[in-house]
């Protein structure tokens, strides 16, 4: 059986076992929450061997090249050696610049890293609280443009991260985790095409950065971006994308609610076939607009997706 060591400890597994079953089973701390490699908690560093991984796309290359894996994707193969992710020594600074709630329930926070930070509009970034609770969140700022990086946090269901984000203070340290690739991006090769950007709930965080990216590039075809929220008032960007929208002819924004999602589903066999969909959110949100995407005839490499997954137990 392969041996796993993890400092100064070794003990042996069964081939193809998961790396961070096997790991929490010898007793080792690894924070962890979807298990679907969407929220990055697990990483490890591997110092010697490779685990087969279930989900290579997951990380950046460049985060790969220097060893991380997500323990939750892995399985054990052959003899391995890890060091799991510390975020006070592999982690980067950042200070929080602003809190501000836009909504009952939406926090935006807003951080300047200590160190500049190198990202694209869409992706998202693992944040470590002081007490090292650790949660992923996507980036709605535009690099380049926004002096900070923002995340717009979910409240409205209690979590150990947002408990503390309700305590936070300009000043306050929080540290950056690896950022992950992500499925939502902007693509140059895009420019004539529909391009559908469609988020329920702060799945809209993403898809704002990535709208703004693609008028910074100066988009060509026609741009539709739908926010679903549960109820009018939880449109927290509406201001600012309406005024998107007045400043370029291209962009029609459509805010609704779970009640008018039925039409505006319906109203998706209207879709063109070369159509660019870019969706983000709460899983059966986004697995049902797929769907209906997919029926009106746009194939599904170009439907890309992020979904929200609760923790997994």
């Amino acid at each position: 059986m392969p041996e796993l060591r993890v400092g100064t400890q070794c003990f042996s597994v069964t081939v193809g076992r998961n790396l961070l079953d096997a790991l929490l089973q010898a007793g080792i701390e690894l924070p962890h929450s979807c298990r679907a490699g969407s929220c990055h908690a697990c990483q490890v560093r591997c110092l010697a061997g490779t685990p087969q991984d279930a989900r290579p796309d997951a990380l950046t290359p460049a985060v790969r090249e220097q060893g991380w894996r997500l323990a939750c994707q892995c399985q054990v193969v052959e003899d391995l050696e890890v060091v799991p992710f510390d975020p006070k020594r592999d982690g980067r600074e950042a200070r929080v610049l602003a809190c501000d709630w836009l909504t009952d329930d939406v926090l935006r926070l807003r951080l300047e890293p200590l160190q500049p930070l190198r990202y694209r509009a869409g992706q998202h970034l693992l944040l470590w609280s002081a007490e090292g609770i650790a949660r992923p969140y996507s980036l709605a700022s535009l690099p380049g443009e926004d002096p900070w990086l923002e995340f717009h946090l979910d409240c409205r269901h209690a979590g150990a991260f947002c408990s503390t984000a309700r305590r936070l203070q300009p000043g306050d340290v929080l540290r950056l985790g690896q950022l992950s690739a992500g499925a939502l991006h902007y693509d140059a090769d895009w420019q004539a095409r529909t391009l559908w950007l469609i988020g329920s709930g702060t799945g809209l965080a993403p898809l704002y950065g990535v709208l703004r990216e693609a008028l910074r590039q100066e988009h060509q075809g026609p741009i539709r971006l739908i926010h679903l929220a549960h109820d009018k008032a939880a449109h927290y960007l509406a201001e600012p994308l309406m005024q998107l929208a007045e400043q370029h002819a291209q962009l029609r924004v459509e805010l609704i609610t779970a009640a008018e999602l039925p039409e505006a589903l319906a109203e998706l066999r209207l879709v063109a076939r070369r159509s660019q969909a870019l969706l983000c959110g709460q899983p059966e949100r986004v697995e049902d607009i797929a769907r209906r995407l997919y029926l009106a005839g746009v194939p599904r490499n170009q439907v890309l997706a992020d979904l929200f997954l609760p923790p997994a137990c």
